[in-house]
């Protein structure tokens, strides 16, 4: 496989060019938490694309396998995770859940959908991390079954510290396959944004609920 920063930045461009990630700082975006944001990720769109689709599946299986070796169960995060942890655990043949942040309020009201046997060990894959505190309630729901998590793959993450300091905090390791810094720096290079956008979102960046 190609060196881990080459596919970082490939990644980074890919998700630029499909407009899976967008800038935009004149007229900030609005997450579900409120905080207004000159950058706004949708991994949902690389599943439209097959040849992007296959790289980030076959790198995230590569590069968790180089970290975590290989679990007994892959888990997606309800629910971006779901369509791109199936695919992990495809190709590595293994058994595949999704793993609900907060309680289902109708049917069976459950957390892990499919079947998690306990003394597994799982990894944890998801689309997106930002602040990783959904992310990290699906890791104790996971424990909550007796289960080990050996750790989590994403494709992406903003690299709050804050996110770091959670993640520490719940003995989780995170690995992504391209991050904030590198998504910027590929932005510059390519044209999307200019030195001034670039100054915005690095200050966006070190304090989002305050930024705007």
């Amino acid at each position: 496989m190609k060196s881990v920063n080459k596919i970082s930045a490939n990644i980074a461009s890919s998700l630029l060019e499909i407009e899976a990630v967008k800038i935009n700082v004149s007229n900030p975006f609005t997450w579900a938490s409120g905080i207004k944001s000159p950058i706004y990720c949708d991994n949902r769109r690389i599943l439209s694309y097959p040849a992007l689709r296959s790289l980030v599946a076959g790198s995230m299986v590569e590069l968790s396998g180089q970290q975590f070796g290989v679990p007994d169960c892959i888990a997606g995060v309800a629910t971006g995770g779901i369509a791109h942890g199936v695919l992990v655990a495809d190709i590595l043949k293994l058994p595949f859940v999704y793993v609900r942040s907060g309680n289902k309020e109708h049917g069976l009201g459950n957390l892990v959908e499919g079947v998690l046997h306990p003394g597994w060990r799982v990894l944890v894959v998801e689309d997106l991390v930002s602040t990783g505190k959904s992310s990290l309630s699906v890791v104790e729901n996971i424990r909550q079954n007796e289960c080990e998590v050996s750790g989590m793959i994403a494709i992406f993450t903003y690299g709050f510290e804050s996110t770091g300091m959670n993640f520490r905090k719940a003995g989780c390791e995170l690995i992504t396959l391209t991050n904030y810094d590198i998504l910027i720096d590929v932005a510059k290079k390519q044209g999307y944004i200019n030195s001034n956008e670039t100054g915005i979102l690095e200050k966006w960046r070190q304090d989002p609920r305050s930024w705007h």
